[in-house]
């Protein structure tokens, strides 16, 4: 079990190195906003990998609300950047 904690590890924190990188360089808003969610998702991963490892449910409430507003958020700046484009 640790070997498969230490590639998930390792595998999550390489991708979030990546969205970060993402985040900072990428030109436009629309990356950005798609790297923030990336990022939002890594976090949920990392901690149902978490709960996981140490059998408890504690963080589920943060996982649940990691992924509202990864969605919500996209789903507004999509929305906006729609609007902005059409006028």
């Amino acid at each position: 079990m640790s070997v498969v904690l230490w590639i998930c590890g390792t595998i999550l924190s390489v991708s979030a190195f990546l969205a970060i990188i993402r985040l900072v360089r990428g030109p436009s808003i629309l990356e950005r906003v798609i790297a923030t969610d990336v990022l939002l998702l890594i976090v949920s991963a990392a901690l149902s990998l978490e709960m996981t490892v140490n059998k408890h449910t504690n963080n589920l409430v943060f996982v649940v609300l990691a992924c509202l507003v990864g969605f919500i958020g996209s789903v507004t700046v999509s929305r906006y950047v729609t609007d902005r484009r059409n006028a």
